[in-house]
This record gives C-alpha cells, structure tokens and sequence, in this order.
C-alpha cells in the first residue's frame, strides 16, 4: 500500500485536469504532462459545448451512458463549488433544463425522439429526484421560458435538471488549483508511450508509482480501434437574442444545438463527421448552422462570429468509454461526444478502484474541520 504515491498523468486535457485536481486533493503528488501549449486550445474539452444532458443522449445512447450521467449531474454542484474554492476562480454553471423543438415542417423528428425517450425511460426508471417529469410547453408556455425563440416554432419538450458548465472556465479554473495544489505541469511534453509506472517522453523516461493515460486522441497508437469523430463549432455574439438554457432543434439532417455561454455568447454546434479531419470548419456547415439558427430566431442572423472551431472526439468502436486499469497503471478512454456529461463518474469509479492506503478527500476534510 502506498501511502502518497506519485502520479504522472500523461493527458491535460478535461480528464486530465479533473484528476490532476481530485489526486492533489487526496495527497497524491501528481505530475501532469501536456503535449500542447498552456492555451490547451487543441484539448477536445475546451471545443466542447459543456452540455450535461443525460435526458437528451438516452435516445440515442447505450443505457450506462444515462446512468453514468446521472451520476455526473449530482455530483457537478458539488465538484464546481470546491473547484472555486480551491482555485478562486468563478465557473459558470447552471442547471435549468433544456428545450427541444423542431420547425413545423419537422414536427415528426420532435414526435419521434419524445416517443423514444419515454420508451427508454420505461426501460430505465429511476428515483432520482433530479429526473422531474418530461413538459410539453406549447408555443406561449415555450415563449414564456425563452422569450427569444421565434413565434414560428411550434410545441416543444422541456428536459428538466439538465445543466450545462462553461467548459473554458472550468478547464482554466482547474489549471489554477492543479497549481496551486502544488500538482506540477509540463506543457509541450508529448508522452509516446505509457507503461506501468513509466512516461516515454522522446527519449526521456519518467518514472511514477501509477501512471495515468487519458491523451485521448494521442493515444492511438496504443488504444486499438480509437478512433476520430470530427465536430465543428462557432461562438456568436448577440445583443438581441438570449437563451438561458440550451436549445435543441430537431432537424432531419443534423440536431443542431445552442448553450448560451457568456453575455450575449452563444456556443452553436451539430455537424458529426467519421473523419480524423483537423482542418478548419467547413463552409458548407457553416452555412447549415447559419440558416438552423435563423430558424430559432430570424434576429441571429444579425449575430456576429467571433470563432469557428474544429476537433476531433476520441472514440471507440462501440462509441462507449474504456477504463483499463492494470497494477501501476490507468487508462480512460473514448468518451465520443459525452465527456462533460460521463467525466465526473468515470473518474470518481476509476479512483474507487485504486489502491491507495487513504484516499479521503483531504482538502475537503481539512476545511470539514476547521
């Protein structure tokens, strides 16, 4: 049993902070290293929208995806509340549900995903209190939640508790408290190979009691079938229009999606590429997210364009993550789409398992004693 190991985590990206941050809470000393700069601006998670939408995945989601993510949202409040303590930094979040609606010509998409979410609800049921009951506002009740969706839009369906966390101020908070921990961060250290207890940097070897591999992408060469799912993004600015929680538009060629971020921000996103393809965001997306968004309010197409974006998710053949743990050794991998929504869970069932002689939460039994 050791009692405070050391810890290279080869990986910076969300997984990688959120275990950097909840080791050095533990007393481990951790050592992370990142093969890009500080930006961290190549990270999946710092493209990603920050959604934490179990309800809204179960439709087209194996079940341990809704039940991990139900996990996930009990346990962010509490995660987000000792994050800005540790670090001092404020994170968005907020946890007001989501709205699904469809144009009315596509009325039938909003049927359908009601029908299967019910049907897989039936097959899934759960006390949670945090799982409330499925709303269909009509169209003044839609108006009244979101003053801001076009008049145009017929009924919807409103997916109770759903949240959503600002993923570049999380990934920024958590890179203050790693440091402030005294967690030790090498960026533009890209890690070969991981082995039990060992990082092959170039021809550097670093030696730790545990490694921890969660490079996603980077990690090809040593996770069979991972593959890359390209997605591509835009953040707008909008001074007339303002959701307060993100919206869902069913389409029958692509669900587009829309987070409000800061004031007058909106975070926009949809395409879902099989393709490793880094290049920047396709004209023709842009052009598909464009005319999706004219239809929740016509206003947006006043917005501005502040930045387009590109990345690819790494994900498996079965698109379900993989937690391969080994003597010295821990991978998590292939998370797709879903890493704001599953990382808590994975990461609280991955560090249950190792065997640490004390893995209490030290930092928060420190302040439970004062």
């Amino acid at each position: 049993m050791i009692a405070k190991p050391t810890i290279g985590i080869a990986g910076g990206g969300l997984l990688g902070c959120l275990l950097a941050w909840r080791l050095l809470r533990q007393g481990c000393k951790v050592s992370v290293y990142e093969r890009d700069a500080l930006t961290m601006n190549r990270s999946a998670g710092w493209t990603a929208a920050g959604m934490i939408s179990p309800l809204s995945e179960l439709v087209s989601a194996e079940p341990c995806i809704f039940e991990w993510g139900m996990a996930s949202l009990r346990m962010w409040p509490e995660w987000i509340k000792a994050l800005e303590e540790d670090s001092g930094c404020t994170v968005a979040y907020r946890q007001l549900g989501s709205i699904v609606v469809a144009h009315p010509r596509d009325q039938s998409e909003l049927r359908q995903f009601k029908q299967a979410l019910n049907y897989k609800l039936r097959q899934h049921p759960t006390e949670s209190p945090l799982m409330g009951h499925l709303e269909e506002p009509d169209t003044p009740a839609l108006r009244a939640m979101e003053p801001s969706l076009s008049a145009s839009l017929g009924a919807g369906l409103f997916l109770p508790n759903e949240a959503q966390v600002h993923s570049r101020e999380l990934l920024s908070a958590l890179r203050v408290a790693v440091r402030k921990q005294g967690g030790a961060w090498y960026a533009d250290h890209d890690v070969r190979t991981v082995e039990p207890g060992r990082l092959h940097i170039g021809a550097d070897k670093k030696t730790f009691d545990w490694t921890i591999d969660v490079r996603g992408m980077g990690a090809q060469a040593q996770q069979k079938g991972l593959r890359g799912v390209r997605g591509e993004v835009m953040l707008i600015e909008s001074k007339e229009v303002h959701f307060q929680r993100p919206i869902r538009l069913m389409h029958p060629r692509y669900k587009l999606y829309v987070v409000p971020r800061n004031t007058n921000q909106l975070f926009i996103g949809a395409t879902e590429i099989e393709a490793e393809d880094y290049s920047p965001i396709s004209l023709q997306s842009s052009l598909e997210l464009g005319s999706a968004l004219y239809t929740l309010n016509p206003a947006l197409a006043e917005a501005r364009i502040l930045e387009t974006a590109s990345n690819c998710r790494p994900t498996l053949p079965d698109n379900l993550p993989r937690i391969d743990l080994q003597p010295g050794y821990l991978s998590i991998n292939g998370l797709y789409r879903h890493g704001y929504l599953l990382a808590p869970a994975l990461i609280q069932q991955s560090l249950s398992q190792l065997p640490f002689q004390d893995t209490r939460d030290t930092a928060s039994h420190r302040r439970s004693a004062r």
